[in-house]
């Protein structure tokens, strides 16, 4: 049956079942406990064992299967849970069991009400008296051995990624715990959580494209921020020492493993810090999160996913995080002969700089795109020489000034200037922390 049969028939289905008087979509289900409460205030239950006690929990239909007419196994799943339900008709007090499990389908959202007990496997389960269809699923699911492994289908349907792939809920549930902790950590710290304008009147805080919309009421163009530094800025100025906001930025670019049109960012800025304290608040914010969230310092990361151990990398959070100069690190990672190509920091801004960075990346088949400037021919550089080995956190220090102008200067090394950046770099990951003094 292909899946357009399958809709055609489900929804028939629902249409026969709501015209025999049964409520295909009720208003309300009494829920008493969720799954994972059900399993932990019944998990003491031995083999054999049923309570009399009723309880009522309501989950989405995992897999269905039967013993004849009168005995249904269903397996329902909620809040990251399983559960069994073992339907006899012998137990069932509503009059309709035949119509209702007849109806029922994976995917189906239903309504148990029922004894808490133990089969003679030893599966925790719940007996009904009723089984009440809640929200028919009209769609056919993948089997329940296939994985869903198109990425395509699964992050245009997040939904179904959900539904069919147990591994997805705890990558949310992660999601949430990080953004706790560091709310928490900087708070504790005498952070202020601030909100500043999503849409602004200029286009401003980073280099980038912005997106544009009209404001109806004021007639003006407005831009979708790419970046809240130039606010949160201001409230340092007006004398909010220490604040920091979690939210959307948009940028109007390309697409791939590093960059997205909207990200969630993390902006917080702080009054008489300098980068070298800000390296050790950074450090500090790492390494405790990892340690609470997966209790070591050291984890692993499948960029190929868990169903390739051997692709594994681990990832060391323990501080002191390494740090490493821009210009250090890109001299130390050319070959022996290229060396004296490289030029110092004190002679960038030069075109002899320029041309002999350029000839470096044709020496090397590194590939730049115009304008074929000093910052960006360094950029390009540093990232196919130096990122890549950076697998644990590494900080990177001591820009050349030519690539971020507008930082301070650097107090002892001419020529660079006082920005770090945070890298962490795996073969599908980048994570970028951005500091200027």
């Amino acid at each position: 049956m292909s899946s357009q049969q399958y809709f055609a028939h489900r929804c028939h289905a629902v249409e026969q079942f709501r015209s025999s008087g049964e409520d295909a979509y009720p208003h309300k289900f009494y829920v008493t406990l969720s799954i994972p409460q059900f399993i932990a205030k019944y998990s003491h239950l031995s083999v054999g064992e049923r309570l009399e006690e009723e309880e009522s929990l309501a989950g989405r239909i995992r897999s269905r299967r039967l013993s004849g007419a009168r005995l249904f196994f269903y397996d329902i799943f909620a809040d990251g849970a399983k559960v069994q339900v073992m339907a006899d008709a012998r137990l069932d007090t509503t009059g309709n069991f035949t119509r209702v499990h007849a109806m029922l389908r994976r995917g189906d959202i239903i309504g148990v009400r029922g004894y808490p007990g133990r089969t003679k496997t030893g599966e925790l389960s719940i007996f009904p008296v009723e089984c009440r269809l809640l929200s028919p699923c009209l769609h056919m699911l993948p089997k329940p051995h296939q994985m869903l492994s198109d990425p395509e289908t699964r992050f245009r349907q997040r939904y179904l990624d959900l539904i069919v792939n147990r591994e997805v809920r705890p990558i949310f549930e992660l999601r949430a715990s990080v953004i706790r902790f560091i709310r928490k950590f900087l708070d504790e710290r005498g952070f202020l959580e601030v909100e500043t304008p999503m849409m602004n009147p200029v286009a401003g805080g980073a280099n980038a494209r912005p997106f544009v919309t009209y404001h109806n009421e004021l007639g003006v163009n407005m831009y979708l921020r790419v970046a809240p530094e130039l606010y949160l800025k201001q409230l340092v100025i007006g004398g909010l020492d220490r604040v920091y906001e979690l939210g959307r930025n948009f940028r109007n670019e390309g697409i791939d493993l590093t960059h997205n049109p909207e990200f969630t960012a993390c902006e917080f800025y702080a009054a008489y810090l300098d980068y070298n304290d800000l390296m050790d608040l950074t450090e500090a914010l790492l390494s405790l999160m990892v340690k609470e969230l997966t209790g070591h310092l050291k984890i692993k990361y499948h960029p190929d996913g868990r169903n390739m151990p051997e692709h594994a990398v681990e990832i060391d959070f323990t501080p002191p995080f390494k740090r490493i100069s821009v210009m250090d690190s890109l001299r130390d990672a050319l070959p022996q002969e290229l060396q004296t190509l490289f030029p110092d920091s004190e002679q960038l801004g030069s075109e002899e700089s320029r041309w002999n960075l350029q000839m470096l990346c044709e020496r090397i088949g590194v590939v730049c795109t115009p304008p074929l400037t000093e910052a960006r021919l360094l950029d390009k550089l540093f990232g196919e020489l130096v990122e890549p080995k950076c697998i644990s956190p590494t900080f990177v220090c001591d820009h050349p000034e030519i690539m971020s102008p507008l930082a301070k200067w650097h107090r002892n090394r001419p020529g660079t200037d006082g920005e770090i950046r945070a890298l962490r770099q795996w073969p599908r990951a980048l994570q970028c922390l951005y500091r200027t003094e």
